[in-house]
């Protein structure tokens, strides 16, 4: 089952986030503390309030059996008609399970239901593939990145 999430489940989901950051991307942070700390940081129970209760933003779960992968957009700052996808993430036990890709048609038909015709993020190189396979493209326009290298992509969502 897919749902908004719920203030009181934020430690939960930065917990979720950390495990999956954790055990999930090491092509991302070939186990160095210093990308491992910050990254995880960014997810953290007050982080995700921020997201939790802002009006154009969103924070979902899906929860099979327990709280299994988190996943936010928002369309802050976004062109018209945009939207992103902020967040993804699942945890270690529910990799190949479908929790993921489940989660991210949500978040792209709640994008779609704000109006959103286009979505963009930024992919790590763990979850590149999984993008691609969702009918993600490369984006040419740039922008994934900061202390973290991704890949930019983008997505018509009609």
């Amino acid at each position: 089952m897919i749902r908004p999430a719920r203030s009181e489940e934020l430690p939960v989901l930065s917990a979720v986030i950390g495990a999956s950051i954790t055990a999930l991307c090491r092509a991302d942070h070939r186990d160095d503390p210093e990308r491992i700390r910050p990254w995880v940081a960014s997810n953290s129970p007050k982080a995700l309030a921020s997201i939790l209760h802002d009006p154009e933003q969103r924070l979902f779960v899906a929860e099979p059996e327990g709280i299994v992968a988190v996943g936010a957009i928002d369309w802050r700052h976004q062109p018209d008609g945009e939207g992103r996808i902020r967040l993804l993430f699942a945890a270690p036990e529910a990799q190949g399970k479908g929790c993921g890709r489940a989660l991210l048609a949500a978040l792209e038909e709640e994008l779609r239901a704000h109006g959103r015709v286009e979505a963009r993020l930024t992919a790590t190189n763990t979850a590149l593939g999984f993008y691609r396979r969702q009918g993600w493209q490369m984006d040419d326009r740039g922008g994934g990145g900061g202390w973290l290298l991704g890949h930019p992509l983008h997505k018509r969502l009609i």
